[in-house]
């Protein structure tokens, strides 16, 4: 099978080929796409520069096209890697697509989340008024994006890792339909961790009740044998208090709301808490990211032989620090994955797996609603358990949500839709509803003036409204 990762010179890239070449993935092929050529070969030299980080690629196919000596003793399921900066080139025969883009790179980020907190509101990348201006710069590219996957390969299956993930991927299906899914890591990490703190196999078969969208949604219950294991853990301070999210949101409150929160809910229950700490914080994500990058490609071009190993403590050092401002001192956070199942690699691995080999397998992904959740369209973006097999993701039933879970879930999803439209149509008027309708922008006033300064401040959202 050949694959496609638009995106390729992305720091993350060497994850997800780790994961394709340590596991039966069936992949033959990998072509890395990506707009900027000097990335593309950064990540090349990750991938040759040191055997060690990635034993497993030693007298591969895929070691020879880095330009490895052969050697014996490899394995013979890594990839054969090609990269360009020609989207149709790389589309080309392709049977599988990662989609994992960020247009106008880390510094509209940076602008995503100082722009909303210069303001007084939430400054985050995916959630609140980040979130809206990040999908307003993101949907035309990844239309048309879709657009030359339906001209040029369209067998393909896409999984769309690029946030906003949920609106992302409702603006594919438009072109796309079922062939596009959304893929987020966090809930079924979330999910196998809590199995794993009660003692159950996390790679068992567990009947999980999750409901949401993307960045918003919660574990109702988690069965095995037919029995509910999910008040076992609310009702224990200690199980309950090793989890992220009891560190996080609080025992106390997780056992009031009755449920395991998707640790981005903290932007919604504890919004001023937030903004509180990541302006106490000094540089936010975004900030901290754009510096790391920024060092990390100009040291890696600058020494393609240690590129590996600049790259392992680059990302160790990103690990260590992912939501450090939200638990505030409190420990936790970290974005490693329970082993075998966290990260979006590996769910993203699982998925292509499943479709290619026909195999069931049960997972939470960003697809169709259909009649899934109540009161939400049937051709709304929901993130919720699914059956995966040839024929893609079938969501399972879960049970009706409760009132509030609905209200957010409506609200949000009208603010997806209509940043949507507006980014299709270019039309200001839709933006500005967008940002004043999100429950997290408290002024129509406030919307106004993030629209006016997300405008001035990223050339790509300010092309939106040119078109």
């Amino acid at each position: 099978m050949r694959l496609a990762i638009l995106g390729g010179g992305g720091f993350r890239t060497p994850l997800v080929y780790a994961a394709l070449a340590a596991g039966d993935s069936g992949v033959t092929e990998v072509v890395l796409y990506d707009t900027d050529a000097g990335r593309l070969d950064v990540i090349a030299n990750v991938l040759r520069s040191r055997v060690e980080v990635y034993p497993w690629m030693e007298g591969t196919e895929s070691a020879r096209a880095l330009g490895y000596t052969s050697t014996d003793g490899g394995l013979d399921q890594a990839p054969a890697v090609t990269m360009s900066t020609e989207l149709d080139a790389a589309l080309e025969g392709a049977d599988f697509v990662f989609s994992a883009i960020r247009v106008g790179g880390l510094a509209a980020r940076v602008q995503d989340e100082r722009v909303a907190l210069e303001l007084g509101v939430l400054g985050q990348e995916t959630t609140g008024a980040g979130g809206i201006a990040y999908g307003l710069r993101t949907v035309p590219v990844a239309r048309r994006i879709a657009e030359r996957v339906r001209a040029v390969a369209p067998e393909a299956w896409v999984l769309n890792f690029t946030n906003p993930a949920g609106m992302v991927t409702e603006a594919m299906r438009h072109v796309l339909g079922d062939r596009v899914v959304g893929i987020c890591d966090t809930p079924i990490t979330m999910a196998k961790r809590a199995a794993r703190l009660l003692g159950v196999d996390p790679h068992a078969a567990v009947a999980l009740d999750y409901i949401g969208l993307n960045h918003l949604g919660w574990l109702r219950g988690l069965q095995v044998a037919g029995e509910d294991l999910l008040p076992r853990l609310l009702a224990d301070d200690r199980l309950l208090g090793a989890t992220e999210e009891g560190r996080l949101f609080g025992l106390d409150w997780i056992r009031q709301i009755g449920a395991l929160p998707n640790e981005y809910l903290y932007y919604y229950d504890f919004t001023r808490d937030a903004v509180a700490s990541i302006r106490a914080g000094g540089l936010t994500r975004g900030e901290f990211l754009a510096g790391q990058q920024r060092d990390f490609y100009a040291a890696a071009a600058a020494d393609p032989e240690g590129a590996a190993d600049l790259w392992t403590a680059t990302r160790a050092e990103r690990e260590a620090t992912y939501m450090a401002a939200e638990h505030a001192g409190r420990p936790g956070g970290g974005e490693e994955g329970l082993d075998g199942v966290g990260g979006y690699e590996g769910v993203a691995m699982a998925v292509m797996r499943a479709i290619a080999r026909d195999e069931q397998a049960t997972m939470i992904l960003d697809v169709a609603n259909r009649d899934t959740v109540d009161g939400l369209p049937d051709d709304a973006v929901v993130e919720v358990p699914v059956t995966v097999g040839a024929g893609g993701p079938l969501p399972l039933a879960v049970s009706p949500p409760t009132l509030d879970q609905l209200g957010l879930m409506a609200q949000v999803k009208h603010v997806e839709r209509l940043t949507i439209d507006a980014a299709i149509t270019g039309a200001p008027d839709l933006a500005e509803q967008a940002f004043a309708r999100h429950p997290l922008v408290d002024s129509v006033t406030v919307a106004r003036e993030l629209l006016r300064a997300y405008r001035e401040r990223i050339p790509e959202v300010a092309e939106v409204f040119r078109r």
